[in-house]
């Protein structure tokens, strides 16, 4: 079985709508503040998706990121980076 994953090409893998890259500009607990590629700011649920921190690129969908689009960095993947 292939399991779908979600990329800025096809969209949502549930409704087909799609998501847009946002740059994170400030991360909390489970929100985050994300601009969009327009300069738009954003306020975005970030629990389905692990180590967020300030410039990370996530693909958002209705208000929550649904993906990472960019691997962790060593500071992400040894925990100094703040989520």
């Amino acid at each position: 079985m292939t399991v779908p994953t979600c990329d800025t090409r096809s969209g949502c893998i549930t409704c087909v709508d799609e998501g847009i890259p946002m740059r994170v500009v400030e991360a909390r607990r489970d929100i985050a503040v994300c601009i969009d590629d327009h300069g738009a700011r954003h306020e975005v649920a970030i629990e389905l998706v692990d180590m967020v921190s300030a410039g990370t690129r996530l693909l958002v969908h209705a208000g929550v990121a649904i993906a990472s689009l960019e691997a962790p960095t060593q500071e992400m993947a040894d925990g100094s980076g703040e989520r």
